[in-house]
């Protein structure tokens, strides 16, 4: 009894077996075919993102003639505020005084103090205050006529432009313009308007760094003389392991806070713009 029970109970698993193998078969070809006659079918359907907008739909309209005013004056906005920081720091004194700054910190020789964000902060105010008679003009002589439907978008643009490149005009060394204008192969200009603006830019850059490291070079010497005073002092006494900036250090900090330095520096900063 106990042989037959095992035999039936075999045949069974069998039959079981053999039934979902062939029910899995079945879905295997039914998948393969569904999946086939899916594919065989012509797609109507138009492209959308996960929101259910039509990306084609949208992208069509925003090239077409009647938007494409609009849309290139979007596409100009957005490039124009990605280059606005170059614009803050090759545009405005910004790159005369923050160059100024870093050299007085290396003449000091106090290494990270002021910090980067104390100079750069110091730079951005008062690059504002030395460029707002500029600004105020601009947003007298182009925002607000534009603002107020006096004038087209170009036109607004090219009065904006006006102040800014007269204060260009006023930093930029002749050295430096009559340079870049060689490179960029143009022959002399009969008026400052004859100079395009992206040759007038680069000019402009180069004569702030000129300027600027020539105040820098001004600013190194008297802390230089410290630096050699301290240094033979310690050699003199055969402190020679003694590192003179240590002892120096402290002569130059005493040295620019009696003179009042920051002042002085800033102070005259303010004054070569003028």
């Amino acid at each position: 009894m106990r042989q037959t029970s095992r035999i039936i109970s075999m045949r069974i698993k069998k039959n079981t077996l053999l039934k979902s193998k062939k029910f899995g078969l079945f879905l295997f070809f039914f998948f393969i075919i569904w999946v086939s006659s899916s594919l065989a079918q012509p797609s109507r359907t138009s492209v959308t993102n996960p929101t259910g907008i039509n990306i084609v739909g949208t992208a069509q309209q925003a090239i077409a003639p009647e938007n494409l005013s609009t849309t290139l004056t979007l596409v100009i906005l957005i490039t124009a505020l990605t280059l606005a920081p170059a614009i803050l720091v090759l545009t405005t004194s910004f790159t005369r005084i923050i160059v100024v700054l870093a050299f007085l910190r290396q003449a000091l020789a106090t290494q990270q103090t002021p910090p980067n964000q104390v100079l750069i902060g110091l730079s951005l105010f008062l690059t504002m205050f030395i460029m707002m008679p500029t600004y105020e003009r601009v947003n007298r002589e182009a925002i607000q006529p534009y603002i107020q439907q006096q004038i087209s978008q170009s036109e607004a643009f090219n009065r904006a432009l006006i102040p800014i490149r007269e204060f260009m005009f006023k930093q930029t060394k002749p050295q430096e313009l009559k340079t870049m204008l060689q490179i960029s192969g143009r022959g002399r200009p009969n008026t400052p308007d004859d100079v395009p603006t992206h040759v007038l830019i680069p000019a402009f850059v180069l004569s702030e760094l000129k300027t600027a490291f020539m105040i820098g070079f001004l600013l190194y010497i008297p802390f230089l003389i410290i630096d050699m005073v301290v240094a033979s002092t310690l050699m003199s006494m055969g402190m020679m392991m003694l590192p003179p900036i240590f002892v120096s250090l402290p002569f130059k900090i005493i040295l620019f806070v009696l003179v009042d330095g920051w002042t002085l520096v800033v102070g005259n900063l303010v004054r070569s713009f003028q």
